[in-house]
């Protein structure tokens, strides 16, 4: 199975995705979707758009420049099969991988190294320049607070009145069992009083 990129924006075209476009030289053009057909037609520079690969490794957003990229070079030279070289081949593909992702992100980490920093100074500047977002953020809070406040009380008087409903419960439970207990009381003495009369 082989995996096509775009030629315009270098996205992976799996078999029967995307759209091939021959040109009368007989030269193929693979497009990820019609997006990037498009834009080849209507002669765009993928470099000056910036969803493309081309326009992110112009830029020095993504590695450009690393021996592990060339391995991935597509070499049009007939080889005799031999199942050995296929072998080592495969490992070495995925050991390139590994080494080729460990890189990229080494190379990320050293493009965002100081990011931080320079947000922080520029909050500052911000916050220097415009005293009065603060007392705006200070009522923000304040705002937050309160509305915290509401719903905790909120909260603990729901729970009382659930400690409530459940006390009231338990009484009418007693209260149930009491009258019960004195019927029986009732129908025991009854019983009694009957069982008397039949002894006469």
């Amino acid at each position: 199975m082989r995996i096509y990129q775009c030629h315009f924006c270098s996205s992976p075209v799996y078999p029967g995705h995307g759209i091939m476009f021959v040109r009368n030289d007989a030269k193929e053009f693979r497009f990820c979707r019609s997006k990037c057909h498009k834009a080849f037609k209507h002669r765009r520079n993928p470099r000056k758009l910036k969803w493309t690969k081309a326009f992110r490794k112009a830029a020095g957003k993504e590695l450009a420049v690393d021996s592990t990229l060339s391995f991935s070079a597509r070499r049009n030279v007939p080889v005799r099969y031999n199942r050995d070289l296929v072998e080592t081949t495969l490992k070495a593909m995925d050991r390139v991988e590994e080494i080729r992702q460990k890189r990229e992100r080494a190379f990320y980490k050293n493009r965002m190294a100081g990011n931080k920093e320079r947000e922080l100074a520029n909050d500052r500047k911000l916050v220097e320049a415009n005293p009065e977002l603060l007392k705006m953020r200070e009522v923000e809070i304040a705002k937050k607070l309160a509305k915290q406040e509401a719903r905790e009380a909120a909260a603990s008087a729901m729970d009382e009145d659930e400690q409530q409903a459940s006390e009231d419960e338990e009484m009418d439970v007693d209260e149930e069992s009491e009258t019960e207990a004195a019927k029986q009381k009732i129908t025991l003495k009854a019983k009694r009083r009957t069982k008397k009369t039949l002894k006469f």
